[in-house]
């Protein structure tokens, strides 16, 4: 298991020890970084690895390798995504070449330019992207496309999210909730759980091979979403919408004026979260239901703010 000191691969950790499975867990953070809980208790051992450094030279022998590494973003220098998302990818891949590999990508190999309607995974491949991060996944599907199970979520959240919902609060002014479009756009969301069971399904069968769109069990309207987690957090908030067309330019200027002044962390609004919250997207899981056996729960975000 790669990508384990993160949000998605200890979520994924926590299930496979949970199911009596031996896991061998590694990711970029020290050990004493964390809780034995955070990997599934005694269960699950684990070891500090950068996937883009060398590869350690006493790799355990192991049935299945899922892959949950990776850079989560939509802001930062190019090339140290694509070495994180491609050749870490690569790099892993060659370093387990007996095992069966699941490969966590994203919906957002989907075209960013036009709305995403239920998607079925054989849809022509994007012509160009919005950022590093949708690039270096459609690249990373491309190399292990032959010899892995590849997995699409959208929008991961749940019990320790650090990214989704974070930033979803992060839009709260005052008494208002800004987000972009009308609110009835529907959208597929993926709770960590639902990726999880995903994950041990295609790492034990019944499938070797394959492309799987992964969401909960029906898309959902954002207003409905936005209300939900306000709610959850006890929020005295309302959604409040502006149009694209307008919000798309500024998403624009302030993504090159963070450019010039070098700024580590992204602005507020960039183009990306726009193209992902204006329109639909929604994936079809017919694939993943009739090949893997998956049988996600709805969209909840209760408890999802718990750690």
């Amino acid at each position: 298991m790669t990508g384990t000191s993160g949000f998605v691969g200890g979520a994924v950790s926590r299930a496979a020890a949970a199911r009596g499975w031996q896991v061998y867990a590694f990711g970029r953070r020290p050990e004493a970084d964390l809780g034995r809980d955070h990997l599934g208790g005694p269960r699950a051992s684990y070891r500090s690895w950068d996937i883009t450094g060398p590869v350690p030279d006493d790799l355990p022998e192991v049935d299945a390798v899922i892959h949950c590494a990776g850079s989560v973003t939509d802001w930062g220098p190019r090339r140290k995504i694509v070495e994180v998302n491609l050749g870490g990818t690569t790099q892993v891949r060659r370093a387990f070449p007996g095992a069966r590999f699941v490969h966590v990508s994203t919906a957002s190999v989907y075209d960013p330019f036009r709305p995403t309607v239920m998607a079925r995974e054989d849809e022509p491949p994007a012509g160009r992207y919005v950022n590093a991060y949708g690039a270096s996944k459609a690249l990373a599907e491309h190399v292990v496309r032959d010899t892995a199970v590849i997995l699409r979520p959208h929008a991961v959240y749940g019990r320790g999210d650090t990214t989704l919902l974070p930033r979803v609060l992060g839009a709260v002014r005052g008494r208002r909730l800004w987000a972009v479009g009308d609110g009835r756009q529907r959208i597929s969301l993926t709770s960590v759980d639902n990726l999880a069971q995903a994950c041990l399904l295609a790492a034990a069968g019944p499938v070797e091979t394959g492309v799987f769109n992964v969401t909960d069990a029906e898309p959902v309207m954002l207003d409905d979403a936005l209300r939900w987690i306000l709610r959850e957090r006890s929020i005295d908030a309302q959604p409040a919408y502006l149009p694209a067309a307008l919000v798309t330019p500024v998403a624009a200027v302030a993504e090159t004026a963070f450019h010039l002044l070098r700024r580590p962390e992204p602005p507020r609004l960039t183009r990306y979260a726009v193209g992902h919250l204006s329109v639909e997207r929604t994936l079809d899981i017919t694939a993943a239901r009739t090949h893997l056996g998956y049988r996600p729960a709805p969209t909840s975000f209760t408890g999802a703010f718990t750690w």
